[in-house]
């Protein structure tokens, strides 16, 4: 059985090219998510997230201006091969995707059992009835019954259409599922029970899930991990216990204490200004112009340090902690265009 780390991201870049000129959007991130287990990854719309889930599944746009880094996905560099081998081999094959807005992903004049059946027939190479009685197990296992097998997708219920999304998702067995926002623009009972499902789904087959969201609610019942991300950079990576309690990063804190609690009577807080421009973000610290705690130091890009499982991206922590990754250099990645 294998063991370790199911993804490791190390230095990943993707810059965009605008008119306006060139978006940072992942800027050296380093995560590591371990085999069978959950991350979420907060932060502010627009910081990388959905970028970040992109360059992970090779999902990119033309304008591409930079991807380079490494991606290790069981151990495997995935970033080495070439498109087809990552289409045939390894996207929705070994990582696949649950993305937002269930009924904008899922296609109006085709019947949802057909859409689930087809990376079955794509990427496994069966029969279309085999494909499709794998689709009638996947409704199942999600909780959709058999007869909407035949229904188009405006003909579901938007907890519906999410929970053929996931079906979709896991029609091929995948190691990894990444989710973008899976319960956005549903219901708060619907949202507990798509949340529910993914965690059953998690404990009774080992799948590993990277849940991207910006709401840390939903998200606290399921992930082991957590991962913060601002402007295009990850700031923390913690396991989810400690992060909860105890956040680290100034940002983080922040983010923390806007969140309204069921007991107890502390204000909310806010995060004031806002977020830098991944145009032209500031040399130093990118959240430095908001920090309650800034120094003169702040003005220096800090590295990522150590502080035993958890990791900050703070100068706050240099007298206490480790660099995390001390053979990267800050250089400018070489401009790669895929």
């Amino acid at each position: 059985m294998k063991n370790g780390n199911v993804l490791q991201v190390e230095d990943l870049y993707l810059y965009f090219a605008t008119k306006r000129g060139v978006v940072q959007a992942v800027d050296g991130v380093n995560l590591a998510l371990p085999r069978s287990s959950a991350m979420v990854i907060l932060g502010e719309s627009g910081c990388g997230k959905s970028s970040l889930a992109r360059a992970i599944l090779r999902l990119l746009p033309r304008n591409v201006h930079t991807y380079a880094g490494r991606i290790l996905l069981d151990g495997q560099d995935v970033m080495a091969l070439d498109e087809d081998s990552f289409r045939e081999n390894v996207r929705w094959v070994r990582v696949s995707m649950v993305p937002q807005a269930a009924m904008n992903a899922l296609n109006p004049v085709i019947r949802v059992g057909d859409q689930v059946a087809e990376p079955a027939i794509v990427h496994l190479g069966v029969t279309k009835e085999e494909a499709w009685e794998m689709a009638r197990r996947m409704f199942r296992y999600v909780g959709v019954p058999e007869g909407f097998l035949n229904r188009y997708p405006f003909e579901l219920s938007g907890g519906m259409r999410q929970r053929v999304a996931i079906a979709m998702a896991l029609v091929t067995s995948p190691s990894l599922i990444i989710l973008d926002e899976p319960t956005s623009a549903l219901d708060v009972l619907t949202q507990a029970n798509i949340m529910n499902t993914l965690k059953r789904i998690k404990q009774e087959t080992g799948t590993s899930y990277i849940l991207i969201t910006h709401d840390i609610a939903t998200s606290s019942d399921l992930a082991e991990h957590v991962a913060v991300m601002y402007a295009g950079q990850i700031v923390e990576v913690s396991n989810a216990a400690a992060f909860f309690s105890e956040p680290l990063h100034p940002y983080s804190q922040k983010l923390m204490a806007s969140v309204p609690r069921l007991h107890g009577d502390k204000e909310l807080e806010f995060i004031p200004g806002r977020p830098p421009s991944l145009l032209n973000p500031p040399t130093g610290c990118r959240f430095a112009s908001r920090c309650p705690l800034r120094f003169g130091k702040c003005d220096q890009d800090p590295p990522t340090f150590r502080l035993g499982e958890r990791l900050v991206k703070c100068w706050l922590f240099e007298a206490d902690a480790e660099l995390a990754y001390p053979d990267t250099t800050s250089a400018h990645p070489s401009e790669q265009r895929r």
